[in-house]
């Protein structure tokens, strides 16, 4: 019989046919069971409930050891949806102290996150009382899928320096892209110490695996713990603050808007550091975080501004000390030349005005009396000398320069979030407004007593202060002495050197010690103890001038430096020169002298507000 090709063929067609389809069945079983986790992960979540344990949050104490803040416990209501069948809706609601219209939008808010999964772990309700735990734990059986997660919540000893210590939040979507460390639901530092030092605070997360039965009841631990991982508690964190300082120098500012810090001159640690108004730290906890946070956000004094980190003001007078340092490295001046003040500068029709004193008058003196017109001139020499520098402009990179690196026009790099860097223009700046070569010093000679184009933060302010008092370094100033078992940041342990010759310092501090014993700060010449100073009167063209003092003691190895900046508040020597002489003979001694509560009592009750109206900065 004749062979039919066609049908063997048709054989091998058929057999390749099944042997591809074989081939598909293979690569798809090979993919769901040995690839793809997700029937495993479906499978293991019927068998397993992986609980994540959270750690401690590190503490944080103050220089003396006083515990600042500390944590409590706190818990949340979690649910995995999948897990949830039938149950008692309105019971749930009664028990939870919610409204069942609540329990709908929470649910809705959850289904709407990008991390949202039926098949993990959800967070419901954060921060339950510890009223609404105890009665929901013992009905917790009668709600399928639903579990209580442990967390923290802070707690503070000292209702004082909000500012500087911040605060912790819910995590953003925003944050979890940002660091594979967060979970939905989980808790990170918001401003302040919390959000810098969050890393070391946060500690290390464990976990917790149970068993479930075929209903989805929790039936005990697998393998009796053995697979637990144990959290591992945040670093607790030691402060340069001194928390009693802090609260004495808010108690100062009261009723006030600016700005005090205080810094220990060798260290470069920051012993207070107020923003006024300020606010309750204890307000940005728990549940009614997110309301207080609105109220705060909306409050026209703007409480949540760290006016001592962020604010931009015009240093006025506090200013003239950079001067007089800037002038006797450029050769501008030595101590013994002379400058007219004809109550003021005057040139050609240009006139900055200045109170009545002795003239001519040379640089200690002017310290001493705050002479407007001896800075004026000292500053129309040097940017207007083109013999030595060519041009104003080149003149002018060199002073700019100067200022730069005794800390103004950048930021500095405090260890907290969001310092500002104030102002300090250059010679393009002017160059833009005026035109090349078309200013002189004349034009702008208001920056040479700190007004005009210039703004620094109180911050700085200080800074220079301290970088007197070391007469001639600083070190960058820092909020944290110590983090448990490490080595703070290098640059808070190195000291920086301005581009002035040291002994220049001593000429400088010797003229502010002069403006203590019979000059502008005379408020703060204290019987035992000397006492450093320079005021500062900014003008402010939205209404009464600001006041300003700075000032360090001893005049000699000295453990404290500060800045104090009131808005609206008039003449340096009005609010300035008390507040700062106070916190230095509180920080010192310890107690105000009787001979001066006077001062004390007239600045806990005196208001400024009243002067000012919605500021921007």
């Amino acid at each position: 019989m004749r062979k039919n090709y066609q049908l063997e063929k048709r054989k091998y067609v058929i057999g390749g046919f099944i042997v591809v389809i074989a081939a598909i069945y293979v690569c798809r079983l090979f993919g769901l069971q040995i690839q793809d986790d997700k029937y495993k992960d479906y499978a293991d979540n019927n068998a397993f409930l992986r609980k994540t344990v959270y750690p401690s949050r590190g503490m944080i104490y103050d220089r003396n050891d006083s515990l600042v803040v500390f944590n409590q416990p706190a818990y949340d209501v979690m649910m995995i949806p999948r897990d949830v069948h039938d149950f008692d809706t309105a019971d749930f609601c009664r028990t939870l102290s919610i409204t069942p219209e609540e329990f709908r939008d929470r649910l809705a808010t959850m289904k709407k996150s990008a991390s949202y999964s039926a098949y993990t772990p959800q967070t419901l309700i954060t921060h339950l009382s510890a009223k609404d735990y105890g009665k929901l734990q013992e009905k917790l059986y009668r709600y399928p899928g639903f579990f209580i997660q442990k967390r923290i919540l802070r707690e503070y000893n000292y209702n004082a320096a909000a500012n500087v210590l911040g605060n912790i939040r819910e995590v953003s979507e925003r944050d979890i892209k940002r660091d594979p460390y967060y979970q939905p639901g989980d808790y990170c530092g918001d401003l302040g110490i919390e959000k810098s030092y969050d890393e070391f605070l946060r500690g290390v997360k464990g976990k917790e695996i149970l068993i479930r039965d075929a209903r989805g009841r929790i039936r005990g631990r697998f393998e009796d713990g053995a697979r637990d991982i144990a959290p591992i508690s945040g670093k607790d964190i030691r402060l340069g603050l001194d928390i009693k300082l802090q609260e004495y120098a808010e108690s100062l500012m009261v009723n006030k808007i600016g700005a005090v810090v205080a810094i220990e001159p060798e260290t470069g640690e920051i012993l207070a550091m107020v923003s006024s108004p300020t606010y309750m730290p204890s307000k940005l906890v728990g549940r009614e975080r997110g309301k207080n946070y609105r109220e705060l956000n909306n409050d026209p004094l703007k409480p949540l501004f760290d006016r001592a980190l962020m604010g931009a003001y015009p240093p006025g007078s506090t200013f003239k000390p950079t001067q007089g340092l800037i002038f006797l490295e450029e050769g501008i001046v030595n101590l013994s030349t002379p400058f007219p003040c004809y109550h003021g500068f005057i040139s050609g029709r240009l006139k900055v005005g200045c109170h009545g004193h002795a003239s001519p008058i040379t640089l200690k003196p002017a310290l001493q009396t705050s002479c407007n017109a001896y800075f004026c001139w000292g500053f129309k020499a040097m940017v207007d000398k083109r013999s030595k520098y060519g041009t104003s402009a080149k003149a002018f990179e060199v002073w700019k320069n100067h200022l730069v690196s005794l800390g103004y026009g950048y930021a500095l790099g405090v260890d907290l979030p969001s310092e500002g860097r104030g102002f300090i223009p250059n010679a393009k700046f002017y160059n833009k407004v005026y035109g090349e070569g078309h200013w002189s010093a004349n034009t702008i000679i208001s920056v040479s007593i700190g007004q005009g184009e210039i703004l620094a933060t109180p911050l700085q302010i200080a800074n220079l202060c301290a970088t007197v008092a070391n007469r001639g370094w600083f070190i960058t100033p820092h909020v944290v002495k110590e983090v448990q078992d490490t080595l703070i940041d290098e640059k808070y342990r190195t000291k920086r050197f301005p581009t002035i010759t040291q002994s220049y310092f001593d000429e400088i501090a010797e003229g502010m010690r002069m403006a203590v014993t019979g000059g502008t700060c005379r408020l703060a010449n204290l019987p035992d103890i000397e006492v450093c100073g320079k005021t500062g009167t900014a003008q402010n063209p939205h209404g009464k001038d600001h006041s300003a003092f700075i000032g360090f003691a001893p005049y000699h190895n000295p453990k404290i430096a500060v800045c104090v900046y009131v808005e609206n508040a008039g003449f340096g020597a009005a609010f300035g020169v008390p507040i700062g002489s106070l916190i230095i003979e509180k920080y010192l001694k310890g107690e105000i002298s009787p001979s001066r509560k006077y001062i004390e009592d007239r600045m806990f009750t005196s208001n400024t507000i009243i002067y000012s109206g919605v500021k921007k900065h």
